[in-house]
């Protein structure tokens, strides 16, 4: 049944990117919990833990698609190993500055300062698409691969970070982060064989990857999907909190996650007729229909139970959302600005879970429980409209390279 991934294995030096890959992942997948409980434990205050963590947000978000520029024009490897000799002094400041009581604003300096390094799922993608750049069926297997991979980290970073903070010591979930991220982008960067060559400068790529209509688009769906996910995280847990289930809201939490994991592995061994725009209208409208399950659970009060059920079913509505998104990046860009185009669609991501977990909060504190769940239905629901109005953009494609017509 996996024959699919099987092959998509046997291209050389494929397995030991994806498998390097991993440690890179998992550490950004633990730098906000880490951070959160590191200063939380440290200063004794949330506030001030969510506020550094938030910064920390918003300088992943606006640093990652100058830096996937900076990987366009100088290649995965110089790129790479640059941002970690850079990313590891403020990491090591921010650990020193709350451990020994530094003034607040250090924290806030060093938690940015150390947003530096490029995005590792955007890099594996652009491997893959280079991999397989005459072979679109093979191209969808390797993002439903990566959605499953990115989902698998996000359900273990996470646990990883809380386990090292509360069992060792407050530092030991950043710290272990920051060595399995360094580790990881270094030995990522050694696999010079399946790296994309760099594109020649255009001046076409020069004014940005923003300005292709197609992916104006994209980053909108993706910031609104991003919503979804920021919404639910809160919503979930004041929920269970409110029922005094608290602790269980991390499970349920991982759920959704699992439901995603699942649903983009299956969707890789899916082969339909249907092109890349339809597959994603089709995928922002599952997700928008599958939403409305923990919805209806909420409001009617079903249990934590009958909610897990549905959040697992409604994280399998967000894969194919995800899996056609990405895809769609990769062929509305040329070649030279897709990591940049790949940046700008996980900050978009970034700034939708921000936007969406400050509404589910207060959503969370004025209405019922459950009642927040309207806020990743309403979300999905926006997605939605935003791919139909856009879906003539999203067919838009590049231009060949010269040498191509020439060819």
């Amino acid at each position: 049944m996996f024959a699919s991934y099987r092959r998509l294995f046997a291209a050389p030096g494929a397995l030991a990117f994806t498998l390097t890959g991993l440690f890179a992942r998992l550490s950004f997948a633990m730098t906000g919990v880490s951070t959160v409980v590191l200063i939380a434990t440290r200063r004794d205050s949330y506030a001030l833990a969510g506020a550094v963590s938030a910064t920390g947000v918003v300088a992943v978000a606006v640093g990652l698609p100058l830096i996937g520029r900076l990987v366009d024009r100088y290649g995965q490897s110089r790129v790479s190993v640059a941002a970690v000799l850079l990313a590891v002094w403020p990491t090591a400041g921010l650990l020193l500055c709350a451990h020994f009581g530094a003034p607040a604003w250090t924290l806030f300096v060093c938690c940015a300062a150390s947003a530096v390094l490029p995005n590792l799922g955007g890099m594996a993608r652009a491997r893959w698409a280079h991999l397989h750049r005459d072979d679109p069926a093979a191209r969808h297997v390797a993002n439903s691969l990566e959605q499953a991979l990115d989902e698998l980290c996000f359900m273990g970073g996470p646990v990883l970070a809380m386990l090292l903070c509360t069992s060792l010591f407050p530092e030991a979930g950043l710290l272990v982060g920051a060595v399995l991220g360094s580790a990881g982008l270094l030995l990522f960067a050694a696999q010079r064989r399946t790296e994309p060559p760099v594109q020649p400068p255009t001046e076409t790529a020069e004014r940005g990857a923003l300005r292709h209509g197609g992916l104006r688009v994209l980053v909108l769906v993706f910031a609104a999907t991003g919503v979804v996910f920021g919404s639910m995280e809160v919503t979930t847990l004041a929920y269970a909190d409110a029922l005094g289930q608290k602790p269980l809201a991390g499970g349920m939490l991982a759920l959704v996650a699992a439901g995603s994991c699942v649903s983009g592995l299956l969707l890789g061994l899916v082969r339909g007729r249907v092109g890349t725009t339809g597959r994603l209208l089709l995928g922002v409208a599952a997700m928008s229909v599958l939403l409305l399950l923990p919805l209806a659970a909420g409001v009617s009060g079903a249990g934590l139970a009958v909610l897990g059920l549905t959040l697992f079913v409604a994280g399998s509505g967000t894969a194919p959302t995800m899996v056609a998104g990405m895809t769609m990046v990769q062929e509305v860009l040329p070649a030279r600005q897709l990591n940049e185009g790949m940046g700008l669609a996980v900050a978009g991501i970034l700034v939708g879970i921000s936007t969406g977990a400050a509404l589910g909060g207060v959503v969370a504190e004025q209405a019922a429980p459950g009642t927040g769940y309207l806020v990743p239905a309403g979300a999905a629901g926006l997605a939605l409209l935003t791919a139909l109005a856009g879906r003539r953009r999203l067919r838009e494609r590049p231009a060949p390279p010269l040498s191509v017509l020439a060819a």
